[in-house]
């Protein structure tokens, strides 16, 4: 082979890999869902719930840069599992040019994956509109929620069987109060924290705080070349991208990679529905 057809060929070998990775990041792997199975030991995990699943959904993101039918069908999938709670961690909308498209996420919302024994939710940096500023957008998205069977936890908990849910409003929202959530810690109780920014686990708020804290926001980076760190990420603790980590005074942090996205492309982070299996902690 001479030197002009080895450059030619390499020239095409390597624009059809290029093509292919486009395709693959824009085309497949965006709408290519995972479950991941987890088990949850949690302290004072009442005996009634032990093997009990709890569902997380994050990050749905509905807006005018995907097709959101793939969220319903992704829930459609999601209520085969038949889980016994279902928390969402935040950002149902994606804020772009203050257009929250609320038709498209009502039809969505109608569709939602509901657990036997509760749904619970929290609210993201997207649901307060544009700059994360606009109030009235937090509380439509709230009162769509509740109508949709979604109990929304704004620095609040609920006690669901024995299981105590701790809800965060947004870190970059306008309502953040971390001592008015955390009042409802109870050491003796079986506890679960939900919140949509993981920045908040490196916070001084957290006092005798000694269980799991379900995140959400990172969407994994949502591209992760091999072997490296995703090169963005939308926090200040750039170690949080995705997965479980285990943090200061026994608490767990797993942060889900989303189900949707803001950008349609994904490459090695796919969209994540998460099943953790309640256990004796």
């Amino acid at each position: 082979m001479n030197r002009r057809k080895f450059i030619k060929r390499t020239f095409w070998g390597l624009a059809g890999l290029g093509l292919f990775s486009g395709l693959y990041t824009w085309q497949i792997e965006p709408f290519w869902l995972e479950f991941v199975n987890v088990k949850m030991p949690i302290k004072n995990l009442p005996n009634n719930l032990v093997g009990k699943t709890l569902m997380q959904i994050s990050d749905i993101h509905i807006g005018n840069r995907f097709d959101y039918k793939f969220i319903i069908n992704s829930f459609e999938q999601a209520k085969a599992f038949n889980p016994d709670f279902v928390v969402y961690t935040g950002d149902y909308v994606s804020t772009y040019k203050d257009v929250v498209l609320f038709d498209k996420l009502e039809e969505t919302l109608n569709n939602i994956v509901k657990g036997k024994l509760a749904t619970i939710g929290i609210l993201g940096n997207h649901d307060y509109g544009r700059n994360w500023s606009q109030q009235a957008v937090a509380d439509k998205i709230s009162e769509m929620l509740s109508k949709s069977g979604v109990k929304v936890l704004r620095n609040e908990n609920a006690e669901v069987n024995g299981l105590n849910f701790i809800g965060f409003d947004d870190f970059w929202g306008l309502n953040f109060n971390p001592e008015k959530a955390m009042k409802g810690f109870d050491m003796s109780k079986a506890n679960l924290a939900l919140c949509h920014n993981p920045d908040v686990c490196d916070l001084d708020i957290w006092g005798e705080y000694n269980s799991w804290i379900l995140s959400g926001h990172t969407h994994g980076g949502q591209v992760k070349p091999p072997f490296l760190p995703p090169p963005i990420l939308p926090v200040k603790n750039k170690q949080y991208s995705a997965g479980q980590y285990d943090l200061s005074n026994d608490r767990t942090l797993y942060i889900n990679r989303a189900l949707g996205h803001l950008w349609q492309v994904r490459y090695n982070v796919r969209p994540e529905i998460t099943l953790f299996e309640l256990q004796q902690g």
